[in-house]
C-alpha cells in the first residue's frame, strides 16, 4: 500500500459522515468509508492471509476498500473489547474465533462477547487430530481408549494448553468415559509434535500443525475431530464415526460487528462476505492451510455460538475451570 493511499483512507476514516438513518431505512447509504476489520492475529499467519484475500474479494462487492487491523496479544480475544467500543455502525468488524467465547466463560473479563457481539457470517474452521508415534502400537483411537480405561492414570497426553479446543476434545470423550490420565499442555505445536514423535508422550492432540510429522511418518493420526473426513487424510476417520456424535470440535471462526449495529447494514455484509467466500481464490487460500470452508449464515451462526457457549460452559463446569462469578 503507497503511503498516499494509506493517507487517503485514514482522511476518509476520520472525516466521513455515518448515515445510521439511512442505513435503518434500507442501507442505501452504506457504506460510506473504508471498513476496518480488526484482526486478533500477527500479521503474516495463516488466518490473517486468509482473510486478507478475502477482504479483497469482498471490496468490489461492497464498493468500499476493508483495512486490516492486526491487534494480537491476550490468545486473540483483543477484538472483543475493540468491538464493544467501536461505533455500531458497520464500518469496524472482526474476525472473532470461538475461543473469545471460551475465554470469556473461563476468565473474569470487562466484557462479553454474547451481549456485546452481533456475529455475522461463520467462515470457516480447523481440522484437529488425535496423534501417536509412529511406532505406537495403537492403529485405532478405539484401541488407545480401551487401553487407557484398562490402565486408569496411565495415559500421558499432551494438549496445545489447558482450556484450549483441543484438551477441551479430548477431555470430553474421556470423561464419557471416565478415563483417569495424565494431561500434559504445551505452548506449541512444534514442542508438542516433537514430544509425540519422540515418545515422550504416548498421544497428543492438535490442529494441523501436525501435517509434516504426519507427511514424514513420524507420527500417526488416528482419528479427526471434524464433521466429515479430511481430502488430506481420507484414510482417518471421524470420531462422529467411531460413535461420538456429539464431538465435532474445529474451533470455528467467523466475522462480527458490534451489538447495535443496523440489521440492513448486517444483511449487506453478510451477502458481500458469503459471496466472496466462496470465490476460487479464497478457497485455495484456506486449502493451502488446511482449512476448508464452513460457513453459516447469519441466524445459523448466532445459534451456534450460543449452542457452543452452552456447551463449553457445561464441559469448563466438570473440569472445574469456569471462571466464578466476581465476588465469591
Amino acid at each position: 500500500m503507497t503511503r498516499r493511499r494509506w493517507l487517503g483512507w485514514s482522511l476518509a476514516l476520520a472525516t466521513a459522515p455515518v448515515s445510521a438513518l439511512a442505513a435503518q431505512n434500507g442501507g442505501t447509504a452504506w457504506p460510506t468509508k473504508p471498513l476496518q476489520l480488526i484482526v486478533p492475529w500477527p500479521a503474516g499467519g495463516a488466518t490473517d492471509l486468509t482473510l486478507r484475500i478475502l477482504c479483497e474479494e469482498t471490496e468490489p462487492l461492497l464498493g468500499q476498500p476493508i483495512v486490516v487491523i492486526n491487534r494480537p496479544g491476550a490468545a486473540g480475544t483483543q477484538v472483543a473489547p475493540l468491538l464493544k467500543a467501536a461505533e455500531p455502525d458497520g464500518h469496524t468488524i472482526g474476525q472473532v474465533p470461538i475461543t473469545v467465547y471460551r475465554h470469556a466463560l473461563m476468565n473474569t473479563v470487562p466484557w462479553d462477547p454474547v451481549a456485546d457481539l452481533s456475529p455475522i457470517v461463520q467462515v470457516s474452521g480447523t481440522t484437529f487430530g488425535v496423534l501417536v508415534p509412529s511406532n505406537s502400537p495403537w492403529k485405532h483411537f478405539n484401541e488407545m481408549l480401551d487401553w487407557a480405561r484398562s490402565h486408569p492414570g496411565e495415559l500421558i497426553l499432551g494438549s496445545t494448553g489447558i482450556g484450549t479446543t483441543a484438551h477441551l476434545a479430548m477431555e470430553e470423550i474421556l470423561l464419557q468415559h471416565q478415563v483417569r490420565y495424565v494431561h500434559v499442555p504445551y505452548r506449541g505445536t512444534a514442542d508438542q509434535m516433537l514430544a509425540v514423535a519422540g515418545g515422550q508422550l504416548m498421544a497428543g492432540v492438535n490442529s494441523t500443525g501436525f501435517a509434516p510429522w504426519v507427511d514424514q511418518g513420524k507420527i500417526r493420526l488416528l482419528a479427526i475431530f471434524s464433521a466429515q473426513r479430511s481430502p488430506r487424510w481420507p484414510d482417518a476417520p471421524t470420531l462422529r464415526e467411531l460413535g461420538y456424535p456429539q464431538s465435532v470440535y474445529t474451533s470455528p471462526w467467523g466475522i462480527a460487528a458490534p451489538r447495535g449495529t443496523p440489521e440492513p447494514v448486517m444483511k449487506k455484509l453478510h451477502d458481500a462476505f458469503a459471496r466472496a467466500m466462496q470465490s476460487e481464490r479464497h478457497l485455495r487460500e484456506l486449502a493451502r492451510y488446511d482449512q476448508t470452508l464452513d460457513y453459516l449464515n447469519t441466524r445459523d451462526y448466532r445459534q451456534a455460538v450460543l449452542d457452543t457457549v452452552e456447551r463449553e460452559k457445561r464441559l469448563l463446569q466438570r473440569m472445574n475451570l469456569l471462571a466464578r462469578p466476581a465476588g465469591t
